[in-house]
């Protein structure tokens, strides 16, 4: 039998939620029918009840590895993310060692990856003090933007761009046509935190540092003509001032990102939940969750930033900032999403179809014909208690632990091929990506 038909009837398509069958052969969807339908040259594989989501892309992802991989690495990052439903991830420029700042970095990088991935993986270069002359040489060699950041990053390879380097940066990324992340804190805004405490750290990173920081990426979007992205939005009063740039035409987009939309500052009880910027009150979460529903934020993704548990302990004035969420991603959204009156489709258009709208990632992002067959088994109304055994990221920290969550992934397909769930076989599927790639 050649071929597989997959039917549900919770398909999540595009134009909404509806019962369909979807054909795949040689790993691109081939057909989508009514969910009656069965093909005499295929398999087929109902899934009842069980809904079929398109896989997730994650275009916010540490993977830290060459140089850090004590952190993480590409083998135990992917197989976290396969076994949340996420099918594709672009890996961040930074902690790795080099960070992707050069080509020689990027071939390290893929070089690394090269034969571990479980899913599929892309690349973002990156920005820093000095690699001017690089940024385009690694976008013709496929990175999918490039990220920097306007305060400090945490690790010393990778230094924050000065407000004339921003400019110069955005005016050589804009004369290619290529697109720029940037970590917005203002640094003139932050501070010391003046004690171990979560509210010492969180009064030390303000909403007022993002909004600055956010209007001063919005003035030079203006200047430039450059395309920006503004990385995991923790302060809900930025909010308005990407309204105003969207409506004046401005190509600023915006996402945020799982502990925002579900974590107050009354649930970091624990350094697992300290990262930059910080998670803030009950009503700038619920605010967080408005800018979604309007469209300002577009994007939900994990900034799944992993490192050692020893890293991770002290207070929340020395422990690394970073939560690890790929494996859980789906469910802790779309748990606390349908609390509030949202759809699955909605899910999978600010998980799935914007990132990969956001980054170019072709063929991925929706259940549609031509597409990869990269796919998800998701029940919806099964629920379970998060444990840190059960985790696939090299270090089981997380903020998430012992909380029961709604939406369990039953299995992933990549290209048509299970990566995750008991009938995962065979070695790593995951192809490497580039930008140029169909």
């Amino acid at each position: 039998m050649d071929g597989l038909t997959i039917r549900s009837r919770r398909t999540v398509l595009p134009e909404g939620e509806r019962p369909a069958a979807v054909s795949i052969r040689n790993g691109r969807i081939t057909a989508l029918s009514p969910y009656e339908f069965r093909d005499p040259a295929g398999a087929v594989l109902d899934l009842g009840d069980v809904a079929l989501l398109p896989g997730l892309v994650d275009t916010h992802v540490h993977v830290n590895e060459p140089g850090r991989t004590e952190w993480e690495g590409f083998a135990t990052a992917t197989r976290a993310a396969a076994s949340g439903g996420v099918t594709t991830i672009v890996d961040m420029p930074l902690n790795s060692l080099p960070p992707t700042v050069d080509p020689a970095a990027l071939a390290a990088k893929r070089a690394a990856a090269e034969g571990a991935c479980a899913v599929d993986t892309g690349f973002w270069g990156g920005a820093i003090p000095g690699n001017l002359p690089s940024l385009r040489p690694l976008h013709e060699l496929g990175v999918f933007g490039f990220k920097c950041f306007m305060s400090d990053s945490g690790v010393p390879e990778f230094p924050p761009l000065p407000p004339d380097g921003m400019r110069d940066a955005f005016r050589e990324v804009a004369s290619f046509g290529g697109l720029v992340l940037v970590h917005a804190e203002d640094p003139a805004s932050l501070a010391a935190p003046s004690g171990g405490g979560y509210a010492e750290f969180l009064a030390s990173r303000p909403p007022s540092a993002e909004r600055v920081a956010v209007e001063r990426v919005v003035r030079l979007a203006e200047e430039t003509g450059v395309r920006a992205h503004i990385l995991h939005v923790s302060a809900a009063d930025c909010l308005d001032v990407l309204a105003k740039a969207q409506a004046d035409g401005l190509p600023v987009t915006a996402e945020t990102c799982p502990h925002y939309l579900t974590l107050t500052d009354d649930d970091a009880r624990g350094t697992a939940s300290k990262c930059c910027p910080p998670i803030r009150d009950a009503a700038n979460r619920e605010a967080l969750w408005q800018g979604l529903a309007s469209g300002v934020l577009s994007c939900v993704v994990t900034d799944h930033s992993p490192c050692t548990p020893e890293l991770k302990r002290g207070d929340f004035a020395t422990a690394w900032g970073g939560i690890s969420s790929l494996q859980l991603g789906l469910p802790v959204v779309w748990t606390a999403a349908r609390a509030r009156g949202h759809t699955l489709h909605s899910v999978v258009r600010w998980m799935s179809e914007a990132p990969a709208a956001l980054a170019g990632v072709s063929g991925k992002g929706a259940i549609a014909v031509g597409n990869d067959a990269d796919l998800v088994a998701f029940a919806p109304d099964e629920t379970f208690t998060v444990t840190p055994s059960a985790l696939h990221h090299r270090h089981p920290v997380t903020p998430y632990e012992g909380r029961t969550l709604a939406g369990a992934v039953h299995t992933t397909w990549l290209r048509g091929v299970p990566v995750t769930g008991s009938s995962t076989t065979g070695s790593p599927a995951g192809r490497l990506l580039t930008r140029q790639e169909r």
